[in-house]
């Protein structure tokens, strides 16, 4: 009867996770059809703005060249029209000048047609008729603005997509995870020598394998990767794992994103606990502060503060206002030993301390200070309320330089497993 419940209990998880895969597909198909709609109605909006820029500069141009032909046709029809303007003036002088000699011939009064004779040679000398050039100072040709768009129409008819950048491969065998830090590697299925840099994206996530579409948590984008390895620094694992994707870009176009990968990150998260803290401390999740008159059993003047609802930093601000000085020694661990033995006092996991207690400096990796005693109880983090301000991280890696052999509860060791960072 018991190994038939087992066995059931094992076949309503299995049905149970393969329920929630399923789903998750569902869920990832139906957002790859909306992106499929929705990207095609963005890429022929495109297209049309990439015609429409084409048809303008089109016009552009037959404007241009339609202006030019209007202006070369002025400028050759004012020099004609000038030119048909002095031969007209000059042929009606001349047939004047022409009949004023036709009548002098029937002068018969010598003196009066030597006269006549003299004033026709002088209007002759100075007749426009003869200053005139017989040839057109333009030509009808209109050739020179004649245009062949054979070469720009077959240029046109090879418009086509553009070649897209194969989707990279992230190889989790050279990717790192260590010292707070992400090392993403990847390569290119095939030599591209067209690509021009890397996107890389990567979100945090409380799922294992492929990235939830329901997940609450955005991707972060990192642009203009020049090569094939990015180092994530500085960062607070307060997710048990994160997913990560790379997409290869050219000059114009992003190609599709890899197979996304995800990369566990060990972290140990904790929250600080009011009931063990300082009379006059106000403890929430996110905030701690100093009230001389008694934090404690009054209600909370903060309310949420940037990190509203996370429950991996803690902050402690100074009251200049109260003029009032904090204790010269308060700390979080000050209570009575049931409470400081109590495993239940930080929300985490307990590491059992065995021959030795090192404390490292979590931005040089140096070690400031070992403590060799037997400890006989779980050792919980004190921090002391001082003024100023406290800033407190949690669901920090164990730094690489810190090599032990201490096993965690997941078997584990523990250069890679995770411990809290101390304040900042």
């Amino acid at each position: 009867m018991d190994s038939q419940k087992e066995a059931l209990q094992r076949i309503i998880s299995t049905l149970a996770n393969k329920n929630d895969e399923i789903q998750n597909f569902i869920d990832t198909l139906n957002q790859t059809l909306r992106g499929v709609q929705e990207n095609s109605s963005n890429i022929l909006s495109e297209l049309d703005e990439e015609f429409d820029s084409l048809y303008s500069i089109l016009d552009d141009v037959k404007e241009s060249m339609i202006n030019s032909i209007k202006q070369e046709q002025a400028r050759k029809s004012h020099e004609l029209q000038n030119q048909l303007s002095q031969c007209n003036n000059a042929l009606e002088n001349s047939e004047e000048l022409l009949e004023f000699a036709t009548r002098s011939l029937d002068i018969k009064e010598p003196e009066d047609f030597s006269k006549a004779a003299r004033q026709i040679k002088d209007r002759v000398t100075m007749a426009s008729a003869f200053r005139l050039s017989l040839k057109p100072k333009v030509s009808d040709s209109m050739t020179h603005l004649m245009v062949d768009f054979s070469q720009e129409r077959q240029m046109l008819q090879t418009l086509k997509f553009l070649p897209v950048p194969k989707a990279p491969e992230i190889d989790p065998v050279e990717c790192l995870v260590a010292d707070n830090s992400v090392t993403v590697a990847w390569r290119m299925p095939e030599e591209d020598n067209k690509i021009d840099h890397f996107i890389l994206e990567y979100r945090k996530t409380n799922f294992d394998g492929l990235p939830r579409v329901k997940d609450e948590r955005c991707w972060e984008i990192i642009d203009n990767i020049k090569g094939t390895e990015y180092i994530l620094s500085g960062l607070k694992f307060d997710s048990k794992y994160m997913n990560f994707r790379v997409r290869a870009c050219n000059k114009a176009v992003a190609g599709e994103y890899s197979d996304p990968v995800t990369l566990e990150t060990k972290a140990l998260n904790f929250s600080l606990d009011n009931s063990s803290s300082h009379l006059n401390l106000k403890v929430e999740d996110t905030l701690v502060e100093w009230d001389p008159t008694g934090g404690k059993g009054q209600e909370s003047k903060i309310k949420g503060k940037e990190n509203k609802g996370s429950v991996h930093v803690t902050s402690l601000k100074k009251h200049t206002r109260s003029g009032t000085p904090s204790p010269k020694r308060t700390s979080v661990g000050s209570r009575p030993p049931a409470v400081r033995g109590s495993r239940d006092r930080f929300t985490g996991e307990s590491y059992t301390v065995l021959g030795q207690l090192s404390f490292y400096d979590a931005n040089s990796k140096q070690l400031l200070y070992s403590f060799k005693t037997k400890f006989t109880q779980p050792v919980l983090p004190g921090f002391m309320v001082w003024c100023g301000g406290l800033s407190l991280s949690t669901g920090m890696q164990v730094p690489s330089a810190v090599r032990t052999l201490q096993k965690s509860e997941n078997g584990m060791t523990g250069s890679a497993s995770s411990l809290n960072n101390v304040t900042q």
